[in-house]
């Protein structure tokens, strides 16, 4: 079901609607080199075959966790006789995050003398991940996570695909199993395809001519959370945890604590950022919060998972109340500072104040 073309791509407007920069440069026939980031399943390796085969560029695969600079070095010695054959050559290189500094370093000379034009994928944040010289050299271009109707698209087209898909088993969708579909999809094309496969083969086992949300629940098993322990989703949810306390949205901070929890995050790493919270953004307007987010910190030191998640949510729970008071007492600190400056500054300082120069000022003319 990987599309042939770049019109068959669905998501990815920012780069692919009319006037977007990939579509003009298919369009002109150009291809620059890129660092496509973005998370699992939003098509990095589909563009990046489908922008080499539209622009007539030989396309070459290294994968980083297999490859090394002996594979790249033999991937040059091609590129370099295609190039004589007046042929162009892509490389891509997936999840070149994984690649260390020296064999990132083997790529620049070529990609700078243009012999190769290189792809890169990756789910890392290419500012830690990729080298400098390299960034320079590239253009960033990220992609997000599809959206429920681009996942709905797909999977229709999918179903009914004779060619490539599952047309030929004359299977629908039944209410809801769309639905369901999109729900364990979460955004990625590849787990929500591998979903309707194995979902198409219970429906078919069970003599059905319909999906029936049941076997979408059955083939998923479970929705798995996009979370990783020490890269880019690890500093998303963080960043939006402590953001959903210093906004003082309960709801949203007891979720971003529950993703935590249910993905194992370490107790520790949550109750830190739970007393820079508190010192933080809370501070005097509640000293006590403090006291309450180093309680916190010890008690999930001492009880561990699963009921570390007890203190770790009432203590969230009352920071984002102190936050809420600490953002209100700001304000009124402001406001009386402004004030008490305003009120200041309509009036001169008076003689007690000036010190011992005021008799000067007053022979000088100066009014006392």
């Amino acid at each position: 079901m990987r599309p042939r073309r770049l019109e068959e791509v669905v998501g990815q407007e920012h780069l692919l609607g009319p006037g977007k920069f990939l579509s003009q440069m298919v369009s002109a026939h150009v291809l620059h080199s890129l660092i496509l980031w973005g998370p699992p399943g939003t098509g990095k390796t589909t563009l990046a075959i489908v922008l080499a085969e539209q622009s007539g560029a030989v396309f070459r695969k290294l994968a980083a966790v297999t490859s090394g600079v002996a594979d790249l070095r033999e991937a040059v010695e091609v590129a370099r006789r295609d190039l004589d054959a007046g042929k162009r050559t892509v490389v891509f290189i997936d999840e070149i995050h994984r690649w260390n500094r020296a064999q990132q370093d083997a790529i620049l000379p070529h990609v700078e003398s243009g012999l190769i034009t290189l792809i890169g994928a990756t789910t890392e944040n290419p500012s830690f991940e990729v080298i400098a010289p390299l960034l320079s050299r590239t253009r960033v271009l990220v992609l997000r996570a599809l959206g429920d109707e681009d996942i709905a698209a797909i999977a229709r087209r999918a179903l009914g695909d004779t060619e490539r898909g599952l047309g030929a088993s004359g299977l629908k969708f039944e209410d809801e199993a769309l639905t369901e579909l999109m729900r364990f999809g979460a955004g990625d094309a590849r787990r929500a395809l591998n979903t309707l496969e194995v979902a198409a083969t219970l429906a078919r086992v069970a003599g059905r001519t319909t999906i029936a949300p049941e076997h979408v629940r059955e083939a998923a098993q479970q929705k798995m959370l996009l979370y990783d322990r020490a890269g880019e989703e690890h500093y998303n949810v963080i960043s939006a945890f402590i953001k959903s306390m210093r906004g003082s949205d309960p709801d949203a901070a007891l979720y971003w604590l529950a993703k935590m929890i249910h993905a194992g995050e370490d107790p520790r790493f949550i109750t830190r950022r739970i007393m820079i919270c508190a010192a933080e953004d809370v501070g005097l307007a509640d000293p006590m919060a403090l006291v309450l987010a180093n309680a916190a910190f010890q008690a999930a030191e001492f009880i561990g998972w699963p009921e570390a998640r007890i203190p770790l949510a009432e203590t969230t729970n009352r920071l984002f109340m102190a936050a809420y008071l600490s953002t209100d007492f700001l304000d009124h600190q402001a406001k009386s500072i402004q004030h008490r400056h305003d009120a200041a500054c309509e009036r001169p300082v008076g003689k007690a104040a000036r010190g011992k120069t005021r008799k000067a000022w007053t022979r000088n003319g100066v009014a006392g």
